[in-house]
């Protein structure tokens, strides 16, 4: 997402279903994992050296692919989502990687070939996350667990596998993660509270004769919560994006999107009082500022975040508001309807590796969820 990230898919699409998530049913492997991005190297800012090779599975994207398809049936996607995240928590523990390649290998190490690579960057392989520490992935794989629960699709493996995150999440929830964003090492506020979402979720989903540990995943998330609320929340009482970095970024409305949080909590409805003030342009949204260059100079807009934006509105209410940050992202795909990761909002054009993964399964949620409130 930053500075390793990835993102979209393939799979093996049946023509009877042409509405699927088109830019994430591409990639997909026979293990189920998909793909961030079918390509490497395509720059994000024009001789900045921001190329990266998002050709492998991402935890996270996992997550967003198997929600959406929860969110819309049917459940291919979720199925295969379910099957890669919960085999890699089993395998690896609280050792889970952000990454894997499609194989479940380990993504190797990032360099650069004697390429001249696409205008105004380079040939990379391989991606530098496979040296992070990424805590929300715990919390996201819990959601996609509880979201695999209420359609019926998991087994005694996948409970397993939530023991194992919520446990992670217990050990580690303090400690620093490169966050969603994949940047330096901090206490993102963003990774504490999915966390605290998933450990919500996971409590509710649990199954019978599991009350003992629903209610200390309950008890758990609340402590999250409090924690994070002592150390992140900036006095004009939205979120912050850690204790040492006051800025506001759009990642923070996932919170209660996501059910960390009510919608009417204080918290959540000044933060994307934050974001809208801070963060959009054009009703495009940006991730948070960079110093104090204009948005627009420092990196695109991320589409990521403009269906982000959709389903906070959505929540809050406001259904007309919804739809034009909804039709607003929509458009800001190229004319076989894939979206890349970013969209430079003046030159219109997008940026980055193609086609994203995890726009494309917000793409999905927004919509799923924009339709079903008529």
């Amino acid at each position: 997402m930053g500075g390793a990230r990835a993102r979209p898919a393939r799979r093996a699409g049946r023509a009877r279903r042409p509405a699927r998530v088109r830019g994430a049913e591409r990639h997909v492997g026979p293990g189920g994992g998909t793909v961030a991005a079918a390509t490497t190297s395509l720059p994000e800012r024009a001789e900045e050296g921001r190329n990266y090779d998002y050709r492998y599975v991402w935890i996270r994207d996992q997550a967003y692919i198997g929600q959406s398809a929860a969110a819309t049936g049917p459940y291919e996607l979720l199925d295969g989502s379910l099957r890669f995240v919960t085999e890699r928590l089993i395998e690896h523990g609280p050792g889970l990687a952000p990454a894997y390649t499609a194989t479940a290998g380990p993504v190797p190490d990032q360099r650069t070939l004697d390429l001249p690579g696409y205008p105004g960057g380079f040939d990379v392989v391989g991606n530098r996350v496979n040296r992070q520490f990424q805590l929300d992935v715990f919390g996201e794989s819990l959601l996609l667990i509880a979201a695999g629960v209420r359609h019926d699709r998991i087994g005694a493996e996948a409970w397993r596998a939530a023991l194992i995150a919520a446990d992670a999440i217990e050990a580690h929830y303090r400690d620093g993660d490169a966050g969603i964003w994949e940047l330096h090492k901090d206490r993102w506020a963003h990774s504490r509270l999915i966390c605290a979402a998933g450990l919500r979720a996971a409590a509710a989903a649990a199954p019978a004769g599991s009350a003992g540990a629903a209610a200390r995943w309950a008890a758990l998330a609340d402590r999250i919560v409090a924690e994070t609320a002592a150390d992140s929340l900036h006095p004009s009482g939205r979120w912050q994006r850690s204790p040492s970095d006051p800025r506001v970024d759009t990642a923070l409305l996932l919170s209660a999107i996501r059910g960390a949080l009510p919608a009417d909590d204080p918290r959540t409805t000044a933060t994307l009082r934050a974001v809208r003030a801070d963060l959009v342009q054009d009703h495009f949204a940006y991730r948070f500022r960079h110093g104090t260059r204009p948005l627009q100079d420092a990196e695109g807009a991320f589409l990521l975040c403009g269906f982000v934006m959709a389903l906070a509105e959505h929540q809050q209410g406001d259904a007309v508001e919804a739809v034009r940050w909804f039709e607003r992202n929509r458009a800001a795909c190229g004319p076989p309807g894939l979206y890349a990761e970013e969209f430079d909002v003046a030159q219109r054009q997008m940026r980055g590796n193609l086609p994203q993964a995890f726009v494309h399964a917000l793409l999905l949620e927004a919509a799923t969820t924009l339709a079903g409130a008529g």
